[in-house]
């Protein structure tokens, strides 16, 4: 007995184009025909078929199922346990994309409660990156210091953030005028600037000792979006960021220099 190309299409669940397309690949062609001369798939077809849809479900393309039904030394155990480790890949790599998706989420939900036009207003240049905050998040939610910082920040009301903000830029332009006059990163100058970054955040967010403040800093010198938080780029200048890292690091030496002698 022979079935028709739609017969097939509704028997096996895929569209007659699918089954078109297989036929022009050389990979399922009908092999009967009708009295009045129409092509028809026979029984073996639709053994092959049922064959083409079991590893396209698994996700082999067309011309590697080819070589699989039409090589007769090759080795479809070996091809299903390739195909086992991709998928097993796959399935990994979407799981991190689910945790960054809900991380993502948690991040968007927190922090800062401002309306659109309230967060322009306060914040101006600085720019919140999602991306940068949920890798922030995912790589620092286990330590108390980023939880309340997270929590301190959910808490703060509009002026609050519009007095950090403006702390913020005034800090910004006695550092860039450091830098800028060539001040040494190691310098008093500059270590001032590192310890009033340091007790900015203390004050405001979470308790800040050098090492924490140390990690901010190579944050900052690594990561673009991390120092965009904290000097907008028209702001920025080549180098600043690494400048900041080494006044910071420079001031906790000197932190821990005076914790001794005291």
């Amino acid at each position: 007995m022979g079935y028709s190309v739609g017969q097939v299409s509704r028997l096996a669940g895929v569209t007659v184009r699918t089954l078109h397309h297989y036929d022009k690949a050389g990979l399922l062609s009908p092999s009967d025909r009708s009295p009045a001369g129409y092509r028809l798939y026979g029984e073996a077809d639709l053994a092959r078929l049922q064959q083409i849809l079991f590893y396209r479900e698994l996700g082999f393309p067309l011309d590697e199922i080819a070589t699989i039904l039409e090589d007769p030394q090759a080795n479809a155990l070996d091809h299903l346990r390739a195909r086992h480790r991709l998928l097993n890949d796959e399935i990994t790599k979407l799981q991190r994309l689910v945790e960054v998706a809900e991380q993502a989420m948690e991040v968007q939900q927190t922090g800062v409660r401002l309306t659109p036009e309230e967060r322009f207003e306060v914040f101006g240049e600085i720019s919140f990156d999602l991306s940068y905050a949920t890798e922030a998040h995912l790589k620092w939610q286990h330590r108390e210091g980023h939880r309340r910082s997270m929590a301190r920040a959910d808490a703060h009301s509009k002026e609050d953030w519009a007095q950090i903000m403006a702390e913020a830029a005034a800090w910004r332009q006695r550092l860039t005028a450091a830098f800028d006059t060539e001040e040494p990163a190691d310098g008093e100058r500059a270590m001032d600037l590192a310890e009033e970054h340091r007790r900015h955040i203390s004050r405001w967010f979470t308790p800040c000792p050098t090492d924490m403040h140390g990690r901010i800093a190579d944050d900052f010198a690594a990561d673009p979006r991390a120092f965009a938080l904290l000097v907008p780029p028209t702001e920025q200048r080549p180098g600043l960021a690494s400048y900041l890292r080494t006044a910071i690091h420079a001031n906790a030496v000197r932190q821990t220099d005076a914790q001794r002698e005291a």
